[in-house]
């Protein structure tokens, strides 16, 4: 089998498959050509996801740092600033 169930497979179990033959089965070029190009897109597809995955926490951390700044100018501005008497 290709993969246990419920793991996610991998591009290179994809290019080591094999498959049994039989006497009047598809053809084991077209077959291992698509494979090859399934695993292709594949490891594109997990690069962009780890692109991704990488902008996303810059983005949060970014973003983190700008609330925390807003929350202190906030506090800054209420201690500094009572208020008409």
């Amino acid at each position: 089998m290709i993969y246990k169930t419920g793991e996610r497979p991998l591009p290179q179990q994809v290019r080591a498959a094999t498959f049994d033959t039989r006497r009047r089965g598809l053809d084991p070029t077209q077959v291992y050509a698509y494979l090859d190009r399934l695993a292709d897109e594949m490891e594109h597809l997990r690069r962009d996801l780890t692109t991704a995955t990488t902008e996303a926490e810059r983005i949060r951390q970014a973003l983190r740092q700008w609330q925390s700044r807003q929350s202190v100018g906030r506090h800054a501005d209420t201690t500094h600033h009572r208020g008409p008497r």
